[in-house]
């Protein structure tokens, strides 16, 4: 990156509750746990078993530009996510919730007020590598 403009790791990531963080009132996130039309969009679904499904959600976030493995536990997952330019850094959450058969997704801007699209664009490239298989 030509420059850094990474920020500060959030101290308050993950879902000690079961649940992702809701998103701030900024339109630089979206969580697939807020049903505002701004922040909200739909989980990753699967069917069958929760540990194989995780286990393709998260090669299909290591394929992603940029996009490196931080944390990961048996149910949740932190990855950063680096622009090519600016270098600035939003992290990318998956939750397992295998009594929904679904995978909650958020995505979010350390720094700034707008993304322009970016983390929405990233939860939907998700989506298609992870409908392909990973």
């Amino acid at each position: 990156a030509l420059f850094s403009c990474a920020g500060k790791r959030p101290a308050d990531l993950g879902a000690p509750d079961g649940r992702l963080r809701a998103c701030p009132s900024s339109p630089n996130c979206v969580c697939s746990e807020d049903s505002d039309q701004q922040h909200g969009i739909a989980p990753l679904t699967y069917t069958g078993d929760g540990a194989a499904a995780f286990a393709r959600a998260r090669s299909a976030a290591l394929s992603l530009p940029r996009t490196q493995l931080i944390n990961e536990t048996a149910d949740y997952m932190h990855f950063e996510s680096t622009s090519r330019l600016m270098g600035y850094v939003d992290d990318l959450e998956l939750q397992l919730e295998p009594a929904k058969n679904e995978i909650a997704i958020r995505s979010a801007s350390r720094l700034g007020h707008g993304d322009m699209g970016v983390n929405r664009k990233r939860v939907e490239e998700l989506r298609a590598a992870y409908a392909q298989g990973g």
